[in-house]
């Protein structure tokens, strides 16, 4: 081997080695820029990768409240019921108070309830609103942070006359006691073009639990009756959430309502306008037969199914209240109103000699003193007169004629 070649292999061989010795450590470059520093972080200039370093959080978004009426709105409708909600976040308050002024011009103020949903995002009012009135909605709610947001909405609602009003009125009297038969009756002073939507904010409950359905008699009045008598010692409430609702024709619901009532003892009296007899049973049991003189010719009393409406222990009733040609001013005692066009049942002494055998009224069912007496003392408003033996009808609406029609006639009167 010639000396050139073992200065090859010798340089070689001293390569390698470095190699060796560089694969436990950093080759370093040509000036040393490239090693480390003594606290063996990176060298000023190098591109190797930095430590860990802390950055600021991002600020956390808060919760957004909104209502459905906007901020400084005028006019708004009374139908409207005012809701509240949370967009990232939960609501925690909102309150909802008026001012206002009554028909007599006093000024009044109040809150307005509402309910909260159960995740908490949204709230609603219980009622709608009052008119020419001034609202406020006081809202606080957090995000998921419990950072707390608050915000404050008004606006004032549209004024309306007396003549864009309905009154709502139910009967029976709140805590009264009444017969099997007597309906829940709505009326109305200023008529109801959206039956449908008035219908659907009237509720019935009863205990125990009977079904019924509402029926329209008219435009200004609807009733509510069981599918059968109401069974006695039921207890039954009414409600009638109508306070702004849209009535039809740019009318409005005036108020809500409601009244609650207790059925007493079946007590259902039977006229047979042939035989002249009244038969009065009394939870199902004969109690006493009454003879009786009722309409003649020309003022036959009508037969079917009505309801005592009213007791007056004294009346006066004259032939001009009727139009009958025959003069006559009577003061009578135990007057039982059934029919709104002038029915009652009542003593008739005047009429002693044809009871039990002849009719000989203008329509009314007469009896003996005694008898009026005994009757009227055991009657309750409801109790069913159920009337036979005639040809002259009774017409629907003279009287609380719910029960004169079958319960699938009945029930066509309902707008749902």
């Amino acid at each position: 081997m010639t000396q050139f070649d073992r200065r090859h292999l010798l340089t070689a061989a001293a390569v390698t080695a470095a190699l060796v010795l560089a694969g436990c450590g950093t080759i370093p470059r040509a000036g040393g820029v490239d090693a480390p520093g003594a606290d063996g972080s990176a060298p000023a200039g190098s591109s190797a990768p930095a430590g860990p370093t802390s950055e600021p959080s991002p600020t956390p978004d808060p919760v957004t409240l909104i209502a459905n009426i906007k901020d400084g709105s005028k006019n708004v409708k009374v139908s409207t019921v005012a809701k509240v909600s949370a967009d990232n976040g939960t609501l925690d308050k909102v309150k909802m108070t008026y001012k206002g002024r009554d028909t007599k011009g006093n000024t009044v103020k109040g809150t307005v309830d509402g309910r909260l949903a159960k995740d908490k995002t949204t709230w609603t009012a219980d009622d709608r609103l009052e008119p020419a009135a001034t609202y406020t909605l006081a809202i606080r709610g957090t995000n998921p942070e419990q950072e707390a947001t608050t915000s404050k909405t008004s606006f004032t609602t549209k004024a309306l006359t007396l003549s864009e009003q309905t009154f709502a009125q139910l009967t029976p009297l709140k805590g009264t006691q009444v017969g099997v038969g007597m309906p829940a009756i709505l009326t109305f002073d200023l008529p109801v073009k959206n039956r449908k939507e008035f219908e659907k904010h009237l509720t019935v409950t009863s205990s125990p639990k009977q079904s019924g359905t509402w029926s329209w008699f008219s435009d200004k009045e609807v009733h509510f009756r069981p599918k059968s008598y109401w069974k006695p010692g039921t207890k039954v409430k009414v409600a009638a959430d109508l306070n702004g609702l849209n009535a039809g024709n740019g009318i409005y619901g005036q108020n809500s309502t409601s009244t609650s009532f207790t059925v007493g003892r079946s007590l259902i009296t039977k006229i047979n306008l042939n035989s002249h007899r009244a038969k009065v049973y009394i939870d199902g049991d004969l109690e006493r037969t009454i003879p009786i003189s009722a309409g003649k010719s020309g003022w036959r009393t009508r037969s079917g199914t009505t309801l005592i409406m009213e007791k007056l222990p004294v009346t006066r009733m004259t032939n001009q209240m009727i139009g009958a040609a025959e003069s006559y001013d009577l003061r009578v005692k135990y007057a039982m109103r059934i029919t709104w066009s002038g029915e009652f049942i009542h003593a008739a002494p005047w009429n002693s000699g044809k009871f039990g055998s002849t009719n000989a009224s203008h329509g009314c069912v007469g009896m003996s003193t005694a008898n009026a007496a005994w009757l009227f003392k055991r009657v309750q408003i409801g109790d069913p007169v159920v009337t036979t033996g005639s040809n002259r009808g009774l017409e629907r609406g003279n009287g609380y004629t719910d029960w004169d029609q079958s319960w699938s006639s009945y029930k066509k009167g309902s707008a749902l």
